[in-house]
């Protein structure tokens, strides 16, 4: 992924959903080919040259101060979260400089011993990609029932969460507003790219989505920049029915951008219910010791 290309189709992205009145601006009614801003007019409210602006578009500018990018991110009216990918895609020396993941990441010893003691709350481990590298029996449950439980061990049959959420049918039907969670699930993909694009794997995950999934595809064109730490998933399980899942994203220091999610119920909520109801149809049959064997 080309960070200088990402900058200028990101700015044409911004600069075409913001429409002239918006910004005090009266377009002249016979002159105008465009609904969304001149690039001359960004420069202008932004207080910088169309010249510098223009370089930094087409990719051609590799000094933008602080300053400048952050004029242009409040003229064009971006989130926090857009104007660090800005910076991101702006500065792409700087953000190859961020400490790289081994190539085959693993969950470590704690964090799986972590998850193993979380019995009663669905969790897992997520690298920066959306692997997962490991969850407990109730994650397993909640998430991917119909895939192996030990497919988190191995490189070759290891679900990624964006992956499924655009491939993989049954994971898909898991959520009653899919087009919200797609949406978000690209934003923050998008986000990350921006921080690693000499990222192969990422590169390479982005690619095949967009070569196996038309929706991935144009969403991901569109240029969508989030971070989701926390929130509610909406989810219509095969087993247990709705339920209404508060959901924590916790980084693991020291783990190369590796991150807990833990997904919990209102006590004494129908979700509540639903959450304790799957984990007992899906707990292990206890062995009774006074069995003889046949």
């Amino acid at each position: 992924m080309d960070a200088r290309s990402e900058l200028g189709d990101f700015l044409k992205s911004r600069r075409a959903a913001l429409r002239p009145e918006d910004v005090g601006i009266t377009p002249h009614p016979t002159r105008r080919r465009v609904s969304g801003l001149r690039r001359e007019e960004l420069a202008v409210l932004a207080g910088v040259s169309i010249t510098h602006y223009t370089r930094l578009e087409q990719s051609r500018a590799t000094n933008a101060s602080d300053g400048v990018l952050e004029a242009i991110a409040r003229t064009l009216r971006l989130s926090d979260d857009e104007t660090a990918h800005l910076k991101d895609l702006a500065r792409p020396a700087a953000a190859s400089s961020r400490p790289t993941p081994p190539r085959v990441a693993h969950a470590g010893a704690s964090a799986r011993q972590l998850l193993a003691a979380m019995s009663d709350v669905p969790a897992l481990v997520l690298n920066r990609h959306n692997d997962v590298l490991a969850w407990n029996r109730m994650g397993h449950a909640l998430l991917a029932g119909h895939l192996a439980p030990e497919s988190p061990d191995t490189p070759a049959t290891r679900p990624n969460l964006t992956r499924m959420l655009f491939l993989d049918e049954q994971y898909r039907e898991l959520f009653t507003n899919w087009n919200e969670e797609a949406q978000l699930g690209v934003a923050s993909l998008r986000l990350v790219a921006g921080r690693y694009h000499h990222d192969r794997a990422l590169a390479e995950l982005v690619g095949q989505l967009a070569l196996n999934s038309a929706e991935f595809a144009s969403c991901w064109a569109r240029h969508p920049v989030r971070t989701c730490t926390s929130g509610v998933k909406h989810l219509r399980h095969p087993l247990v029915g709705a339920m209404d899942l508060s959901f924590e994203n916790l980084v693991i220091p020291g783990a190369s951008g590796q991150r807990l999610i833990a997904y919990t119920a209102e006590p004494d909520s129908p979700s509540d219910a639903a959450l304790r109801l799957l984990g007992s149809v899906t707990a292990p049959v206890a062995q009774d010791p006074t069995a003889v064997r046949r």
